[in-house]
């Protein structure tokens, strides 16, 4: 099913969930609008030496439909901070195959000696076409079902194991991926290639996997310095390319059962439990990166009660697009408590979104969205009675539309536009 119906049920959940008024009958709605990807992207990103982002961009009354023709595939995206993930991931593949087809990569080859060649020579013959499709919905942050988000450890290793949607980077990777991930040393050199490119070591895009274990394996097993950092610079993506994907820096310093001990530190001081750790680290909707950015921006909220709630609402996602949803919500409270814009006393899961309560008694909404339109939706979210008598305020990434911004205003919304988070 396309993603944009999907999202756009999760819409649908938000009023069918929430005992709101309704609207009024003369109210006037919108529909949604297509946009330009220049209205969104910076010109910069909008086309490389190996991609394209199409021109018209979708919405579905939140977010974004970028799509994006490649060299290596047709990728589609969710929002501006994975349409930008997406494009960096194109870059890096390029730069990756380039690498493949140099005299250093082929001397690395020989000099590989007693190591899976044959491992090598198979991915070159077989890259994936494609990457995976786009996250499926968002909508299981709009339910008022709140009851559900305590999930028994044993049920989320059940799901993680049927659905296998934890793809690490030694799961993802085929021959030399699965046969390296063992060899001392191989995972820091991965790290060091994903570093130099840019981008998430742990990504779920298959074809970056492959290419990166395929290249690092060369370098690796051959006992020479990886080059591929001045390659990815001259494409101009390399500068700040973390930054845009929302990287924290020891993703690239730790392996991954590093990072794993490292997390289950920052949980064990928030308080939440042994149970609730346990869960958090095998769910099948959080990839490492994931779980250290959950953890991450947590620990930036050092004076609010209730971060074990949030462990509980990232333990019940059933997709990777409803952990990144979470992500940029929690990353949204994170930037404005540094910035001082906030303090925030206690975090809130109203039914299954995350909200921060200030010391002043507002109750701050994030929403990492990218253009929202006045529809019967977006009134029915405005008009909830379930997120208490407090002063409301929607901090939003994106953009309102002026009816979107009147009608919140009219519904007693206080509200705060941010910049997209890049941490």
């Amino acid at each position: 099913m396309k993603t944009t119906c999907l999202i756009h049920l999760a819409c649908v959940a938000m009023i069918a969930t929430a005992t709101a008024q309704a609207p009024e009958p003369t109210a006037t709605f919108e529909g949604v609008v297509v946009l330009n990807a220049s209205d969104l992207l910076p010109a910069a990103l909008l086309h490389g030496p190996s991609y394209r982002v199409r021109d018209q961009v979708g919405t579905d009354g939140f977010m974004a439909h970028f799509e994006i023709d490649s060299d290596f595939g047709f990728f589609e995206a969710v929002g501006v901070p994975q349409a930008k993930r997406r494009i960096v991931e194109v870059e890096a593949i390029r730069k990756l195959v380039e690498t493949s087809k140099s005299d250093l990569f082929a001397e690395g080859l020989k000099r590989s000696i007693e190591q899976p060649i044959d491992a090598v020579k198979n991915i070159v013959k077989n890259p994936v076409a494609s990457v995976k499709q786009a996250p499926k919905t968002v909508g299981h942050f709009f339910s008022k079902i709140g009851s559900s988000i305590e999930r028994g450890v044993d049920k989320i290793k059940d799901s993680a194991s049927d659905d296998g949607a934890d793809a690490t980077a030694g799961d993802v990777g085929k021959g030399i991926g699965n046969t390296a991930k063992n060899v001392v040393g191989f995972d820091k050199a991965k790290l060091e290639t994903a570093k130099q490119l840019g981008v998430d070591p742990y990504s779920d895009n298959a074809r970056l996997q492959e290419e990166m274990d395929k290249v690092t394996w060369a370098f690796f097993a051959g006992g020479l310095p990886l080059r591929i950092g001045a390659a990815a610079a001259s494409a101009g993506l390399a500068l700040a390319a973390t930054n845009m994907v929302g990287i924290p820096d020891d993703t690239y310093a730790l392996t991954q059962s590093e990072l794993a001990l490292r997390d289950e530190d920052g949980l064990r001081s928030m308080g939440v439990s042994a149970t609730d750790i346990k869960a958090f680290q095998i769910q099948s909707a959080l990839s490492v990166t994931r779980r250290h950015r959950i953890v991450n921006t947590l620990l930036a909220l050092p004076n609010a009660n209730g971060r074990g709630l949030v462990v509980r609402l990232a333990n019940d996602c059933t997709s990777p697009a409803q952990a990144d949803f979470l992500i940029g919500a929690l990353a949204i409270l994170a930037e404005r408590q540094r910035s001082g814009a906030a303090d925030y006393v206690s975090l809130k899961v109203l039914g299954r979104l995350p909200g921060a309560t200030t010391a002043s008694g507002e109750l701050n909404v994030p929403a990492p969205v990218d253009h929202v339109t006045w529809t019967e939706e977006v009134a029915g979210f405005a008009q909830r009675d379930d997120l208490g008598t407090a002063p409301k305020v929607l901090v939003h990434t994106g953009h309102l539309s002026p009816a979107t911004t009147t009608g919140l205003t009219a519904a007693a919304w206080k509200i705060v536009a941010v910049p997209y988070p890049e941490r």
